[in-house]
């Protein structure tokens, strides 16, 4: 055996060998790694290379011979003192994800499952998507050398589809829903053997995403944030965050991690979490037609969806949604004071940060960390609608041009 030690279902709590295995045997709930970690200590991770793979030690893969890199992960973590002010915050961080390869914090969970996938020695990868994973995949996986199979649905903005195709992807555009996509690709995946990276890899997979919460530990000097605003789709992110740090409570890398708070952001029109929450039930509802201009969030049911509301419970947090204006408007707002340009994904974790301020559930001096995971370039047609029109002017007109000019 090497640093993992089992897989366990995170229900029935039942043990099993660490192998291409996603479901328990006898209730059907996911499985989760657990590890026999090595020592480390916070110099371990010092001087080493500004990728999510400096923390190899605490990742799934077992040889560094089997990971496949692009060079994701350690992206900024930006003071946001122009936001801060204008939301009357103190210590407001952007986690901004969007910078990574293919402009998205997908790239965690991808590579790490990709790179699982060589370990075992399959021979092709795929994931279900709303757009940005089947970048990631599609990008690690040439990387890899590994064909690889995106089932989307068809509506998931072209940038995305073009994306994916540049790195050679096959797509198959499902009509219909992202569930709809996430079913066929798990009934392919099953059949033909192949690594659906976030259905049959999941266990793997989700471990990518904790990684987060190691740059920010570690991007804080080894503190641990107050207030975290996470966007939430499938609900995985968050629940992996929460791991992360709770790992590196037991690894002594940090002190504790029970005064830290979650708060998931989703948006309107496919804000199943949020709705369970606030009407407190431990049971999801899911979305049949999502309806939102946040595509990558539009997952109507949500896979780890229970888990985040047990987490909220855990971390004596909160849910909110955000509507499409008020999405908008975020992403305005924070290219505007900070120059970070996201996607609808990351304008639902500004608004929702903003109704947190506002209703007065952040502390003005609470260290808070936004997360912002995907580039706005991957969603221009949406938010080219709220923005003014360049005007032409002929050259000639020198006159109008200088008194535009101030």
């Amino acid at each position: 055996m090497g640093k993992i030690k089992f897989l366990q279902c995170r229900e029935c709590k039942k043990e099993y060998p660490p192998t291409f295995k996603y479901v328990c045997d006898e209730c059907f709930g996911p499985l989760d790694v657990h590890y026999d970690f090595p020592t480390v200590s916070k110099n371990t991770f010092s001087n080493r290379e500004h990728t999510y793979w400096r923390y190899y030690e605490l990742l799934p893969i077992e040889s560094k011979s089997n990971i496949v890199s692009i060079g994701a992960g350690m992206t900024p973590l930006i003071k946001a003192e122009n936001l801060g002010e204008k939301l009357g915050l103190n210590n407001l961080y952007i986690k901004n994800d969007s910078v990574n390869p293919t402009f998205s914090f997908k790239d965690r969970p991808a590579g790490v499952a990709v790179s699982k996938a060589k370990e075992f020695g399959l021979s092709a990868v795929g994931c279900a998507s709303t757009g940005n994973l089947a970048s990631a995949t599609a990008a690690h996986a040439a990387k890899g050398g590994f064909p690889c199979y995106i089932f989307a649905p068809s509506d998931i903005e072209r940038p995305k589809i073009t994306q994916a195709l540049s790195y050679g992807a096959n797509f198959i555009a499902v009509d219909g829903t992202y569930d709809d996509a996430n079913r066929i690709a798990a009934q392919i995946g099953d059949s033909k053997g192949i690594g659906i990276v976030n259905i049959n890899m999941r266990s793997y997979y989700v471990e990518g995403s904790k990684t987060l919460a190691f740059e920010v530990a570690e991007q804080l000097d080894w503190k641990v944030p107050d207030q975290l605003i996470v966007p939430v789709g499938s609900g995985a992110m968050l629940n992996a965050i929460c791991k992360g740090f709770e790992e590196l409570v037991s690894l002594s890398l940090i002190n504790k991690v029970s005064d830290m708070h979650m708060i998931a952001a989703q948006p309107h029109g496919c804000a199943p979490i949020v709705n369970a929450f606030k009407r407190h039930l431990s049971e999801i509802t899911p979305v049949e037609s999502p309806d939102t201009i946040a595509k990558s969030l539009a997952i109507g049911d949500p896979g780890d969806g229970q888990y985040v509301l047990r987490r909220l419970k855990q971390y004596n947090g909160h849910a909110e949604e955000s509507n499409n204006k008020e999405i908008l408007d975020a992403i305005i707002l924070l290219a505007k004071t900070e120059g970070i340009f996201t996607e609808p994904a990351g304008g639902v974790s500004v608004a929702v940060l903003k109704k947190m301020v506002d209703e007065g559930k952040i502390d003005k001096n609470d260290c808070t960390i936004c997360y912002v995971t995907g580039n706005g370039l991957k969603a221009t047609e949406v938010i080219m609608e709220v923005l003014s029109k360049p005007q032409t002017m002929q050259q000639a007109d020198i006159a109008k041009i200088s008194a535009m000019v101030r």
